[in-house]
């Protein structure tokens, strides 16, 4: 293809008509199908002659880009870069190389180019000369300002997305140029704020830089300075240097609090420019964080009796008297019309606000409670509102002694200002009353306050949409709290009644209505009167039961109403409210189902079924979310129905096998092997008759490499539960659960991917689940007769893979990763184990790493795992003593 062609081309991409556009697109991804390593270098010579149209160059530049780099599939794009013949690939890389500072545009596309080209070659060795190259370009005299800028925006782009171990042998001769464009001395500044952009991006890998005292000091001396650069950009780039210092660096950071950042950093927040002091209060918002995680670890360190392995330096709270009035100013600074998306730094004080209470505790409220006190009546609405939202922040912190009076005190106030004539007031006053009632609901429990509270936020229902949505979350954390408040019967989880139960049916009247509201779509108010429907209904007592019964009339009928107007919707905008809708309806359907009578259930079963088999029929124009929501229903009615569900299963599996069928869309597949558990767990051995299918619909999904990795665990303990369920029936799919478990085990993750330790704790979870069941059902489909020995001929299928099942959990033992719950899963195994093979296990149970497991089980704070360590304890000791 000529060049000139190629840029034609290219220019039409921009300057031509929708045809025009839609015509090269076709004609470029047909050339990158055909010769992509040609098109490759024909772009790159276009970007790199400085005559061509500068339209032509920064187009030619973005199909570079395209071909380079795809944010859904990075490891595909880089792997097909590298598999480009080697020529081919230099002669890219000069020309984009060499293309830096030539652009007329900004930032700079070719820096971008170099980038996503250095992240797919570093890491295997190639392209070594690169970040010399580069920071020869920022520190050597006398070359362009251009060259530089452009220079530093590829190198910030190479440390953002490139694994900090492939930069580190590197660190130093980066941070010589960073460090070098950043400098007061320089005097150009794009290159200043390139620089200080890329040391933001470098920060990462830069911790043995950080080690050094007199590296160290240079950094911060350099970060600090451009923050007093006139240069708003730089300002602000220099800002989140400091922020994310201090998030990655805490502990070094004692040196340079008192001389500068303290001052730096509160300067910022009193700026009127709303970027610098979001920076400033965000600065601060990290200090509360690092510190309240900090105080967690000493309360850990101290419960077992040993000593932190680091310690806060308390600057929050030594901070407070500075501080406290800042935010408090800045809450008064509100906008005259909020948009709940925009962020600024009156939202962001408030957020410190509620950070600094956390780390300060008790201390925040001599602080905070004056200006609430002087402020709650003033005549400016800016006041009043900033008034109520100190107050809501420092709620949670304090303990409940020291606040309560407090909170008793402001109820009057609060029920006053929940009728004041401004919006943003009104709005606030309903978010801290539910704030009182989540931190401290001891300040409300009794029938007089209560019943006026009540009384006040039913009428707030009826006020705009941004107050309605706020009051209906009130009611989910008043129903929570009333219910905590409640005592229950010796023998029973539910109370008889409580202080809602005299106006429990009005407040779920009313809330019913609020989901009905034509500006539903607003605030989010119908999500969240839907919510706290939801949370009324599943923290009600007995005697409110009626209403149950109720709600779940109302409830079906809105959703066969929704179904059957579903197919006449031709707007997509209506179909995707349709949809909402029947997901919120389904979620509220399950809410109902769980509270109903066991005897009540089966009553209105039949049309519940009916609706949704009926949403799960058409698949036509569903969103994947509603099929998803009906199978989680479909769950939960299996849960309440038990046995009596058997008469819908025929009607059911083909559903459930279609879903399992559906791994483009995996979050269905999951929901049906959520409803396989379900069903597992209810029909118990009835379930048998329909296991073959089941399990070659389960093994299928395992097979499948391209089914997303999250559903694969969800499987392995399904096959626990099956196991469970139909004991002995399992034998016949043994051999291959059994092999499947045995590659599961194996599986092992880097251990930098925090998102693969997650996965691989999960795959181990679900491993743990499937032999647990697997033992269990073998060893109880013939416990009934009271002969252990046949327990154990049961049981020999499974004999020849316990020194590798033991081998597993000390795999899993000796996991730094390890969750609790798998701690939890693992112990029960060992009691299972201990408790089926009785004397066998002696020669396991004695290793170091299972008693250690077994000893650190004992110690959690999880009372579920403390509980199976004591069981297995207890167990071990049985069969030493035999």
């Amino acid at each position: 293809m000529a060049a000139q062609e190629l840029i034609n081309i290219l220019e039409r991409t921009v300057t031509g008509s929708q045809a025009d556009l839609e015509n090269a697109r076709n004609f470029l991804a047909k050339a990158a199908e055909q010769n992509l390593p040609e098109l490759l270098k024909q772009l790159s010579d276009i970007l790199n002659t400085t005559t061509n149209n500068p339209t032509a160059r920064t187009q030619a530049a973005l199909q570079l880009k395209n071909a380079l780099y795809s944010r859904d599939n990075i490891e595909a794009y880089r792997e097909r870069w590298l598999r480009i013949p080697e020529d081919v690939r230099a002669h890219v890389k000069n020309n984009c190389f060499n293309a830096l500072g030539t652009e007329t545009s900004k930032p700079s596309q070719a820096a971008q180019c170099v980038g996503y080209i250095a992240c797919a070659e570093l890491p295997h060795g190639q392209w070594r000369d690169l970040i010399e190259r580069l920071v020869a370009n920022v520190t050597t005299a006398g070359r362009a300002d251009n060259i530089r800028e452009a220079s530093l925006e590829a190198l910030g782009y190479i440390c953002q997305d490139i694994e900090q171990k492939v930069l580190e042998p590197q660190s130093n001769v980066i941070l010589t140029a960073l460090v070098y464009g950043m400098r007061k001395e320089e005097t150009n500044d794009n290159v200043r704020l390139a620089a200080t952009t890329a040391m933001l991006n470098s920060l990462e890998f830069t911790k043995n830089n950080f080690q050094n005292d007199s590296e160290r000091h240079y950094i911060m001396q350099v970060v600090c300075e451009a923050t007093q650069s006139a240069n708003l950009k730089i300002q602000v780039a220099a800002l989140q240097n400091l922020v994310r210092i201090l998030s990655l660096y805490y502990d070094y950071m004692e040196y340079y609090m008192g001389p500068a950042l303290f001052a730096i950093t509160m300067d910022a927040m009193k700026s009127t420019h709303d970027e610098i002091a979001l920076q400033g209060i965000e600065f601060w918002s990290n200090v509360c964080d690092e510190e309240y995680e900090l105080q967690l670890d000493q309360q850990e360190a101290q419960e077992q009796n040993r000593q932190p392995e680091r310690t806060s330096r308390y600057y929050a709270r030594g901070a407070l008297p500075y501080l406290v009035p800042v935010l408090l100013q800045r809450l008064t600074m509100q906008e005259e019309t909020d948009d709940d998306d925009d962020w600024n730094p009156c939202k962001a004080a408030g957020v410190c606000l509620m950070l600094l209470a956390n780390c300060a505790e008790n201390t925040i409220i001599q602080y905070v409670f004056p200006f609430v006190s002087e402020n709650i009546k003033h005549t400016d609405w800016r006041h009043r509102e900033a008034a109520v939202m100190a107050f809501g922040s420092m709620l949670e912190g304090p303990d409940v002694a020291s606040i309560k009076p407090i909170a008793e005190q402001a109820i009057p106030f609060l029920l006053e200002l929940l009728r004041d004539s401004n919006v943003a007031v009104r709005d606030t006053t309903a978010w801290t009353i539910g704030r009182i009632f989540e931190f401290v609901s001891q300040a409300v429990m009794n029938d007089e306050l209560l019943r006026a509270i009540g009384n006040a936020l039913v009428n707030g229902l009826g006020d705009v949409s941004r107050v309605a949505t706020n009051i209906c979350w009130s009611f989910s954390s008043l129903a929570r709290a009333a219910y905590e408040h409640a005592e229950c019967p010796d023998d029973d989880d539910t109370p008889n009644t409580y202080l809602l139960s005299p106006f429990f049916d009005e407040i779920v009247k009313k809330l019913v209505e609020t989901t009905d509201r034509p500006d539903g779509n607003h605030s989010n108010l119908r999500n969240a009167a839907y919510e706290a429907l939801m949370e009324m209904i599943r923290h009600s007592p007995k005697d409110c039961y009626v209403t149950v019964q109720k709600t779940t009339v109302t409830v079906l009928d809105r959703l066969n109403r929704v179904i059957s107007v579903e197919s006449h919707a031709a707007n997509p905008n209506d179909r995707v409210q349709i949809s909402d809708l029947q997901s919120l309806l389904c979620a509220t359907l399950q809410s109902v189902l769980r509270k109903m009578h066991p005897n009540d259930a089966p009553l209105i079963s039949d049309p519940i079924m009916q609706a949704l088999l009926q949403m799960l029929k058409t698949s036509s124009g569903k969103t994947c979310v509603v099929q998803e929501d009906a199978l989680v229903a479909i769950g939960t009615l299996v849960e309440v129905l038990g046995i009596n569900f058997l008469k819908y299963i025929d009607h059911v599996l083909p559903f459930i096998y279609e879903a399992l069928n559906n791994h483009a869309e995996y979050q269905i597949c999951a929901a049906a092997v959520g409803v396989v558990g379900d069903l597992s767990r209810s029909l118990l051995d009835k379930l048998a008759p329909y296991c073959d299918l089941i399990m070659t619909h389960l093994l299928t999904c395992l097979g499948d490499d391209k089914l997303h990795r999250s559903v694969k665990p969800q499987i392995l303990s399904t096959f626990g539960d099956i196991a469970l369920a139909i004991g002995g029936y399992f034998k016949k799919y043994l051999e291959h659960v059994l092999n499947t478990l045995n590659q599961a085990c194996r599986a092992q993750v880097s251990k930098t991917d925090y998102d693969m330790i997650d996965y691989l704790n999960e795959l181990h979870e679900g491993c743990l689940s499937a032999y647990t069941g697997i033992i269990q059902g073998l060893r109880n489909s013939v416990t009934n007769t009271g002969d252990s020995s046949a327990a154990l001929v049961e049981l020999q299928l499974v004999t020849v893979q316990l020194p590798f099942i033991v081998q597993f959990i000390e795999t899993i033992a000796r996991d730094q990763n390890k969750s609790d719950s798998i701690i939890g899963a693992a112990i029960g195994l060992i009691g299972d184990l201990v408790t089926s093979y009785g004397q066998q296990m002696l020669p396991y149970i004695e290793r170091d790493t299972i008693e250690k497991l077994v000893a650190e089980g004992k110690r959690s704070k999880v009372m579920k795992t403390k509980t199976l360590a004591t069981w297995a304890t207890k167990e071990i000791r049985k069969i030493k003593n035999n």
